[in-house]
């Protein structure tokens, strides 16, 4: 029997290297796996092109495109999460060292009012300081070039929210070092701080312990992607799906085993110092599984993340977790396993 092609498409991540190398495959299927320089190509590909049978696709993405006939559905597979404590910088001379000095500021956000990542970040401050976004001027543009918002997605945002373009040829990352803008919010670090500007800090710069804190507090690793199947194929052949689940599980599952053998070496393959002893805290905090898949497991963290894309002005009504994810990955709940 031949077997199906399927077509992935996500980021090359420790979680999803196996697949990418051929260390798990899946029964009945021959998988091609396509990645992209940065995240936003890839889900841009899924959108504009309808390119892929699985793809990764931002939270916020996806549920912005709901309404409008996505021919895909999300399926309970997060390969990104990051804490976002860390992901708000300041201009140095702005006067900004508290939360609440964010009040009555212009803050750059790459991409879209309201990325995945600022969802999160938003959030978070709306509820640990009280911070309210349509306090603020916001400024959508590309990090380190020149970008308009992108085209390929909705951009709602309440009406009392001021939110305008960049400059067409500025980047938030020089804005921020000029002090045009006072704050970013940001997925990836501006080139200024990691040149290690004068002009530019964290809102948080001591953030693992308030990110530690925050997990022990809420249980919340907050994720920013899920992956994504074409409906068609989920009606036509349920099966095989579940398997590619299963085969994202187990590439996850080697990446957690593959850091637990590396602790007899002290992680020497990495050469960076101190990595095993920060393997061994994460593992006392985490457990053996990091970062689970299924809807049992992150149940607190989606709901969460759904209900600041409802307060946030990001989705009319606040969505379900039963109407964002295959309802045939709810009644078994896939385990994960790590």
């Amino acid at each position: 029997m031949t077997k199906q092609t399927l077509t992935i498409g996500c980021y090359r991540y420790d979680t999803t290297s196996a697949l990418f190398d051929g260390g798990v495959e899946v029964d009945d299927a021959e998988i091609v796996m396509r990645t992209t320089p940065t995240l936003p190509e890839i889900f841009e590909r899924a959108v504009r092109k309808d390119e892929f049978d699985f793809a990764e696709l931002g939270l916020t993405f996806y549920l912005r495109l709901l309404e409008d006939g996505l021919p895909y559905i999300a399926l309970p597979i997060f390969p990104n999460r990051v804490f976002r404590h860390s992901c708000v910088f300041v201009n140095a001379h702005s006067g900004i060292t508290h939360p609440a000095d964010l009040t009555g500021r212009t803050i750059g956000e790459f991409g879209t009012y309201g990325q995945d990542s600022g969802v999160w970040a938003k959030g978070i401050l709306m509820d640990e300081y009280g911070f309210e976004p349509a306090a603020n001027r916001w400024v959508v543009g590309g990090l380190e070039y020149p970008s308009a918002p992108f085209d390929f997605i909705p951009h709602p945002h309440p009406s009392s929210v001021e939110v305008a373009p960049a400059p067409l040829d500025s980047t938030l990352n020089a804005m921020l070092d000029a002090g045009e803008i006072d704050a970013l919010f940001s997925a990836n670090v501006p080139q200024c701080a990691l040149d290690g500007s004068p002009n530019v800090n964290r809102l948080f710069p001591d953030f693992e312990p308030l990110e530690r804190d925050y997990h022990r507090r809420t249980g919340i690793f907050p994720i920013m992607h899920t992956i994504v199947v074409r409906r068609g194929l989920l009606e036509t052949r349920p099966e095989l799906v579940h398997k590619v689940y299963d085969a994202f599980c187990r590439a996850k599952t080697e990446a957690a085993e593959r850091y637990r053998r590396n602790r007899r070496l002290y992680q020497v393959q990495t050469m960076v110092p101190w990595m095993n002893a920060l393997i061994e805290r994460n593992e006392a905090q985490f457990g053996p599984d990091a970062w689970p898949y299924g809807i049992a497991a992150n149940r607190t963290t989606l709901d969460t993340y759904l209900r600041y894309h409802h307060e946030q002005g990001l989705s009319p009504s606040r969505p379900r977790i039963e109407d964002v994810f295959a309802p045939q990955f709810f009644d078994s709940d896939p385990v994960s396993r790590g």
